[in-house]
């Protein structure tokens, strides 16, 4: 199976969301989970990441941490996503060395060109769409997409209120991976096991 997920945690870790996360990573269409906690305290984090770890690990998916590149070492993580506000792109490379970096570029090849001098491993677009998680996310249009593709070699992760309906014109117009959040663990229809499985 194709692994075309890029999966983000949701804001909230609850106790039996790792008894969740290993099902939802057992159906193998996942290649990145990114840890994303904005509020909690950073020791809260490192405990929560160093479990998440194994999991992901066991399932061989890639475990990206958000904004924080300083963690990634700490906790063995396998790279750092970073937004255009979470620091210089310049730092977190040195500091990551070979791990994975990963930068927002919103829907501007500028941003793009400024990661992709800084080495960054994949680009990611969006808001395509309305988004839960970033309901004032900056809008992206799907023809960024196709001058991306031609300009770079990095593999593209679109993000920004993607369900079953709507993902596949993205990855029809260059998408390699979908960053979905909100429709696997926070849907009232389908449980986050049996949401996954929309993605094929």
């Amino acid at each position: 199976m194709n692994k075309i997920v890029y999966l983000i945690s949701p804001n909230e870790i609850s106790k039996n969301f790792y008894n969740t996360l290993e099902k939802v990573l057992s159906f193998g269409n996942v290649e990145f989970f990114q840890l994303r906690l904005k509020k909690n305290k950073l020791n809260d984090v490192i405990k929560i990441a160093k479990k998440i770890r194994k999991i992901t690990y066991k399932h061989n998916v890639k475990f990206i941490i958000n904004d924080n590149y300083k963690l990634v070492s700490k906790i063995e993580a396998d790279g750092c996503h970073m937004g255009q506000l979470d620091g210089s792109l310049k730092f977190a490379r040195k500091k990551l060395r070979t791990k994975i970096l990963g930068v927002t570029c919103h829907n501007s090849i500028a941003l793009a060109e400024d990661a992709n001098k800084n080495k960054a491993n994949y680009l990611a677009f969006g808001s395509f769409f309305k988004s839960r998680l970033k309901p004032n996310a900056k809008k992206a249009n799907l023809r960024i997409l196709d001058k991306v593709k031609k300009k770079f070699k990095q593999p593209i992760v679109v993000i920004g209120g993607i369900n079953n309906l709507n993902y596949k014109k993205l990855l029809k117009s260059g998408a390699k991976y979908i960053a979905i959040s909100s429709y696997i663990w926070d849907n009232p229809q389908l449980k986050p096991e049996i949401a996954i499985r929309k993605f094929k």
